[in-house]
Order: structure tokens, then sequence, then C-alpha cells
């Protein structure tokens, strides 16, 4: 029995190894195209608060990146990408709701905040399962990473929330 144990341990864990490396693929491949998508974001913002959120979070994901490297280096494997489907969507909502509101308005910014909260949150749910992923096959370095990226992609969506929050505190004063 014990045998058989161990056995099917290694089994599961070489399978969780792969769908680890595959996160991390996906992940990278993610930040990758939000380097090319924020600058976007940051034009179409009319917000100056906004605008430099999204700066500030295009350095961020510069780190983001550089973290997932040393995350391969550090489990022996390649820093390769897998498109990663999930922010095609996300991407092309930032587009859609650029192109479909109105150049220099509120409505605007309301959808970008709105599309670039979605971003974050798969960002969130990504980093969170990759970091207890890499906490059970006892990477701890590795974990400690993506908990340092987790951290900032909190921080990122909680600077969105206050912005909004400012925004509907500006819209009730004006009413």
């Amino acid at each position: 029995m014990k045998n058989y144990i161990t056995q099917h341990v290694k089994h599961n864990g070489a399978k969780l190894r792969k769908l680890f490396i595959n996160g991390l693929r996906d992940m990278l491949w993610a930040e990758k195209n939000l380097i090319k998508a924020l600058p976007k974001l940051a034009r179409a913002a009319t917000s100056d608060d906004l605008k430099v959120v999204f700066e500030i979070h295009l350095t961020e994901t510069q780190q983001h990146i550089n973290r997932l490297e040393r995350v391969f280096r550090n489990i022996g494997e390649p820093a390769k990408t897998k498109k990663c489907t999930a922010m095609i969507g996300l991407i092309n909502e930032c587009s859609e709701i650029i192109e479909s509101t109105e150049e220099y308005s509120s409505v605007r910014d309301w959808g970008l905040i709105f599309a670039s909260q979605k971003v974050e949150h798969y960002e969130i749910a990504s980093y969170g399962t990759l970091r207890t992923i890499a906490n059970i096959l006892r990477y701890s370095e590795v974990a400690e990473l993506l908990q340092q990226t987790l951290d900032e992609e909190i921080q990122a969506n909680t600077k969105l929330s206050d912005l909004a929050d400012a925004y509907i505190y500006m819209e009730a004063v004006l009413d």
C-alpha cells in the first residue's frame, strides 16, 4: 500500500508540475501582451490619475515579467510563453471600450476602470493559484516571487477601486 501511495503522489506531482509550468507560461504571455496594451490605455484615459495608474502598472508589469523569468530559471525550465486566450479577450474588451466611448469623457474612464479591474482580477486569481501550487510543490522561493507579484496586482486593483470611488463622489457632488 505504501508503495502505491508513493507512486500516486509522484505521478500527480508530475502532473501538477506540468499544470504549474503551463500556468506560468500563460501568465508570461499575458504580461508580455499587457505591456503592449497599457500605454494605449494610458493614452485613452481622460483622468490624469487614471493615466498615472496605468503608467505605474506598466513599470510593475515589466517587473512581473522579470520575476516570471526568475521563476522559470529557479525551476529549471525555459521561459516560454503559451497563448493566453483569457488575456486576449480582456485586452480586446479594453480596446472595444476605447472604440465605443467618446474621447475625453468620464464614461471612457469608467469603462477603462471596469475593464482594467477584470484584468486585475484575472491576474489575482492566476497568481494566487500559482503561488499555492508552488507551495505544494515545495518551491518556497518561487512562491515568494509569485506572492510579490500577487501583492502588486492586488494594489493595482485597489488603486482602480479607489479611483472609481472618487469618481462616484465627484458625480454626486456635481449633481
